[in-house]
């Protein structure tokens, strides 16, 4: 087998997210108004920057007003937010609230795309002098002891067995003083730092909701610009976590999905079925006559809030962004605390480089910036949020309201709720389980998960290692499907698991396919099994989705 390429910088950003590039910009500018040169290298899995990135999204622009003040004269921006809205859904009609609660007003922020922010800000990243590269995942951590001395990139070119093929070509060895983790919820390889260094002892355990996103042409005007519609309620019962977004983006494009907590106990529970089960409420479907889907997307949500978030520093390392829990669940915002997240670690390792040590004593000072930050600040304020719903809906808003007045307490001036890993929620039903209820699929305004996952441009080359991993198949066939009625099945997006377990006599037989050229990279399998026997890992480079407009 052909040689590994060793490169050699001195700051190395994993994934091209708004965290990495608002980190990799901020360590440019540092470096160029000292007149020092220094080796910044960001890379991501994506085929270009962008084609990964999914958010809501309507961004607050404080951290972009910090690292790139003149923002608003070139970011692709689609529109500042111009009204807002926050309704409660029964199966038939709707109640508008008669005011929006604070944390949901949006006056002063901005309806984007982060696929074509996240475009954006790659191009600043290398007006400061960053090596950008796409089409480079991550696959392992590369260690001296308990130290982070630098990333290995995936292989290309392998058949499903692991073999090199013609095109064969090994990953590199990217050696760096430090490596700075931006690879979005959860990040392969801060899974694998946190397993290694015990990152989240003492930490709450982080939960996480599963995020389905459209994107629908719509034939006039309708829809303005900037408008900004939350939804609760239908089609969730009471118990279960989340709600609907609908944004008004540029040329008469609707932004409309929704948010399943990955922490529901119905193993029949499906967000991407949610979806499509509240666009057909009266409301919603009015919305969407003669319109067309244009894109579909689908991603996992950090809301595990302040007591979740792990220890983001050690020897040679930094977490940044989602991958860290930088997410307000309250507000429903990320990108500008990700944002910040990468700003104080480019000052972090300003200052390490300064010293000439990079050791954790030295890059424990991201810890006390956070600490002494606005960002720490928003996230202290939603401390107990999604906690507060592990009773229902109404226990969970009665929660929220009193924790925006005491500053993030929750019930009883409870400094900290206790916290669940979503997976330990999920209740055993038995085979077959009594599934959740079904929307119609008549392909004008629902659809079924492959017609969604063509319209996310997903794309993976057959012949190659599966990137996702069951560790033992066998749980799947002889526990899981008489457990929890194999709820892969529904939490995946992207029809990846295909079940194929018939009853004979007492036990059952078959096998599990994996169709992996589906996964539009959300990493809910990872996060919602009951048995945590999935991991996800990334494809070769350059595939997956491609979230144009997203």
């Amino acid at each position: 087998m052909a040689e590994r390429d060793r490169l050699e910088v001195d700051v190395l950003f994993v994934g091209a997210g708004p965290a990495s590039l608002a980190g990799a910009i901020r360590l440019g500018q540092l470096a160029q108004e000292a007149g020092r040169a220094l080796e910044i290298m960001v890379i991501e899995k994506g085929a270009e920057i962008g084609n990964h990135g999914l958010s809501g999204a309507v961004m607050d622009p404080r951290a972009l007003d910090e690292l790139l003040p003149a923002w608003r004269d070139g970011a692709p921006v689609e529109s500042p937010v111009t009204s807002d809205e926050l309704w409660f859904l029964t199966a038939r009609g709707k109640i508008k609230a008669p005011f929006v609660p604070p944390p949901l007003r949006n006056r002063g922020k901005y309806v984007t795309s982060l696929q074509k922010l996240c475009k954006w800000l790659g191009e600043r990243a290398e007006e400061v002098g960053a090596q950008v590269f796409p089409a480079f995942p991550g696959q392992e951590l590369l260690w001296h002891e308990k130290r982070v001395i630098g990333v290995r990139t995936g292989d290309k070119g392998l058949d499903h067995n692991g073999q090199p093929k013609t095109n064969y070509e090994p990953g590199a060895d990217i050696l760096a003083k430090v490596v700075v983790l931006g690879e979005g919820p959860r990040g392969t390889l801060a899974k694998q730092a946190a397993a290694r260094l015990a990152l989240d002892a003492g930490r709450e355990p982080q939960v996480y909701a599963a995020g389905v996103k459209e994107l629908w042409q719509l034939p006039d005007d309708r829809f303005k610009a900037g408008a900004v519609i939350h939804t609760l309620g239908y089609p969730l019962p009471p118990e279960t976590f989340g709600g609907g977004f609908i944004y008004g983006m540029s040329g008469n494009v609707l932004d409309i999905g929704f948010v399943t907590g990955l922490d529901y106990k119905n193993p029949t529970t499906d967000p991407h079925n949610e979806l499509q089960r509240m666009k057909l409420h009266p409301a919603v479907a009015k919305m969407l006559e003669g319109a067309k889907l244009i894109r579909y997307g689908a991603k996992a949500i950090p809301e595990g809030g302040l007591f979740a978030m792990p220890r983001a520093y050690a020897d040679g390392l930094l977490i940044v962004g989602d991958s860290a829990g930088f997410l307000n669940g309250m507000r429903l915002k990320g990108i500008h605390l990700g944002m910040k997240s990468g700003m104080q670690a480019a000052e972090t390792i300003w200052d390490a480089l300064a010293a000439g040590t990079c050791d954790a004593a030295t890059l424990s000072s991201y810890e006390r910036r956070f600490k002494d930050s606005w960002a720490f600040e928003e996230l202290r304020g939603a401390r107990n949020f999604h906690q507060g719903f592990a009773k229902g809906l109404l226990p969970g808003l009665i929660n929220a309201g009193l924790s925006t007045l005491r500053g993030g307490a929750g019930f009883g001036f409870i400094d900290k709720l206790p916290g669940e890993p979503g997976y330990a929620r999920m209740a055993k039903m038995g085979w077959p389980p009594k599934e959740t209820p079904r929307a119609p699929i008549d392909n004008v305004l629902t659809f079924d998960k492959l017609t969604d996952v063509y319209n996310s441009g997903t794309m993976h080359e057959e012949n190659q290692p599966c990137h996702l991993i069951v560790a033992d198949t066998n749980i799947c066939r002889d526990r899981c499907t008489t457990e929890y009625g194999n709820p892969c099945r529904y939490f995946c997006p992207a029809a990846v698991y295909e079940p194929m377990f018939e009853p004979v006599d007492a036990t059952f037989e078959g096998r599990l396919q994996i169709n992996f050229t589906n996964c539009v990279h959300c990493k809910t399998c990872d996060i919602a099994d009951p048995y945590q026997i999935i991991t996800w890992v990334p494809p070769q480079g350059g595939e997956g989705p491609v979230y144009t407009g997203m």
